[in-house]
């Protein structure tokens, strides 16, 4: 049945711990330590592990590529629109060379990847956000580059998969960051008319104007363990408000518990779990209400 789909798997075997005596003297990103247990590990078996915690499972970040290696089918990805970069519109200082800087850092020309691939066999469009660059902020181009390729899968006629990692709007480019919600928001309507499959991962974090616009509008929204989730900051909601908010405010759980998303799903679970999804939803798929 399609609720079996959501179900938690058994847990998977995990790479071995490294030994105390391991851990003393080694150089620079040789070892990574979990920012929530605070234990340290091999940054390789951390990377194999699709850099889940080997002793918490805290989901630690992973950039576009990462992304891209961990729920597509070897060699099926092409890129979409990687030539497309920012311009300074407002004439904020600094900003050419910020975004210069993350061009470098990230091997990426904005904070979104785009393209087509497959999973399991099946072809799919993707957007992919990185919060290596700019915290994912989304400026016209991060619009832009979305809204070619909700474009391109209506085109295809194939579903379209969306992992959203984002501070939020990109403040150096003002409103035109913000007409982004509306453009985004009116191709994936015009792609759901046609009849189009939207899948929507929400990853650490998910804030803002993405939280408000695009990342809200899957047919099935998921979510990563721990990520958060949300449009203001806490403490100005609790201001605004007055009242305390929940220790949990926010988190994936949270939203899952209120209804505001379809399921949390482990990072090592998650290709199975969107092939599932994306082959009850082929010609012919097998759908058991």
């Amino acid at each position: 049945m399609l609720k079996d789909l959501f179900v938690k798997t058994k847990k998977k075997k995990y790479a071995t711990i490294p030994s105390e005596a391991a851990k003393q003297d080694v150089p620079e990103g040789i070892m990574t330590k979990c920012p929530k247990c605070r234990k340290i590990m091999y940054t390789k078996e951390l990377q194999k592990n699709l850099k889940v915690c080997l002793h918490c499972e805290f989901h630690h970040k992973m950039n576009a590529f990462e992304r891209v290696d961990s729920f597509l089918d070897e060699g099926t990805f092409k890129e979409l629109d990687a030539g497309l970069t920012s311009e300074n519109p407002l004439g904020f200082p600094d900003y050419l060379d910020k975004l210069e800087k993350d061009k470098k850092k990230t091997k990426l020309n904005e904070a979104v990847l785009t393209g087509s691939g497959e999973v399991s066999g099946i072809e799919v469009v993707v957007a992919i956000m990185d919060s290596h660059f700019r915290m994912g902020s989304m400026g016209s181009v991060v619009g832009e580059k979305i809204t070619r390729a909700i474009e391109e899968a209506d085109r295809k006629q194939v579903p379209f998969i969306i992992f959203t990692a984002s501070g939020g709007a990109r403040m150096q480019e003002g409103v035109l960051s913000l007409m982004q919600m509306a453009k985004t928001s009116a191709a994936l309507k015009r792609f759901s008319d046609h009849g189009g499959l939207i899948l929507s991962i929400m990853t650490n974090p998910t804030t803002g104007g993405v939280s408000a616009s695009f990342a809200s509008l899957g047919d099935y929204n998921f979510a990563e363990p721990g990520a958060l989730i949300g449009f203001a900051g806490r403490r100005i909601i609790e201001q605004t408000i007055r009242e305390d908010l929940p220790e949990d405010f926010q988190t994936a759980e949270f939203l899952l518990k209120h209804g505001q998303l379809d399921a949390v799903i482990h990072r090592l679970e998650l290709k199975e779990k969107l092939a599932n999804v994306l082959e009850i939803h082929q010609p012919g798929g097998d759908i058991d209400w």
